[in-house]
């Protein structure tokens, strides 16, 4: 048959958790003698009134010191009413003290810290804005109190928070403390400080010489190039570049007989023009095949092209 498990405290727990608990629990057997001599018993309500009696400090229920026992890490303050309430002394309320910190350490382990973040390119404060909460987000300690008590009396609390949240434009001394706050390192601290000096200047000033708009076309080229090669046009072997030079020969021959075809047609136009009245102009039109055929010898020429054109174009 199998067993169930129990849901209490889980099978494996820190051995300095076990070790508070013990120690508290001693303390409750040993004041279970004072009560005795009293003619009572030293329930946790017993417990819990010895230690309301001891001052404001260690008021505490009855229920709150059941539960320090059941497994889970108590308070600091519930640890040190029960051991008031159990009689104990200046030094059992020490020893009570160093135990649990070991408890809560064990339980509570510190995170991990993440590698510190480095803010790239920003020009605008809303930038930032999100580069100071990504480098605190990184830092040992996160919250606005400990960094403001890191960083010093010139840094509070509300003015992290004006910082944070955007409300308010850091200094770059007030950056520089912010990071350092953070232990967010030296390039960190440099990406900061560098987009805080683009806010303040602004965008750059456009360029006072006609040349200077050609270098920067031609830096602004150099750089796409570089960031998008597949921009460039692959070289062509032997056999492709064989296919292209054909194809772009048949292309010029369609252009040139365009042409050709074009200056025929308006030179035949201009003869029929100059002489009028004479009744050439019928007879150069049938001779030079510029009449009403004319069109459709185009207009097999334009066919012919768009035919060639369109698969070059579109494979």
């Amino acid at each position: 048959m199998n067993r169930v498990p129990a849901r209490g405290r889980p099978a494996a727990e820190p051995v300095e958790l076990a070790a508070l608990r013990g120690w508290l629990r001693g303390k409750k057997a040993a004041a279970a003698i004072e009560a005795g001599a009293e003619g009572k018993r030293a329930t946790f309500q017993y417990l819990a009134d010895r230690a309301c009696a001891g001052g404001s400090q260690y008021v505490v229920s009855a229920c709150t010191l059941r539960q320090a026992l059941d497994g889970r890490l108590p308070t600091l303050r519930t640890t040190l009413a029960f051991i008031h309430g159990a009689g104990g002394d200046e030094k059992d309320l020490e020893k009570a003290r160093l135990l649990w910190e070991a408890a809560e350490r064990a339980v509570n382990p510190p995170r991990k810290r993440p590698a510190p973040h480095v803010p790239g390119l920003f020009t605008t404060p809303a930038g930032l804005v999100r580069a100071m909460n990504r480098v605190r987000a990184t830092a040992p300690h996160t919250s606005l109190r400990a960094l403001a008590g890191k960083a010093g009396p010139g840094l509070a609390l509300s003015t992290l928070h004006r910082f944070l949240t955007g409300r308010q434009m850091p200094t770059a001394a007030q950056l520089e403390r912010f990071a350092a706050a953070c232990d967010a390192g030296d390039e960190a601290t440099a990406a900061l400080l560098a987009g805080h000096q683009r806010i303040l200047t602004g965008p750059p000033l456009p360029p006072s010489y006609p040349c200077a708009y050609a270098e920067w076309a031609e830096e602004r080229r150099q750089r796409d190039k570089a960031a998008r090669p597949w921009l460039a046009e692959p070289e062509l072997d032997w056999y492709d570049q064989q296919l292209r030079d054909a194809e772009e020969a048949e292309l010029q021959r369609l252009i040139d007989a365009e042409e050709a075809f074009i200056a025929e047609w308006e030179a035949g136009q201009e003869h029929t023009h100059g002489n009028p009245g004479t009744g050439t102009s019928t007879s150069t039109s049938t001779s030079t095949g510029h009449g009403p055929g004319a069109g459709s010898g185009r207009s097999a020429l334009g066919t012919e092209l768009a035919a060639w054109v369109r698969p070059a174009h579109n494979p």
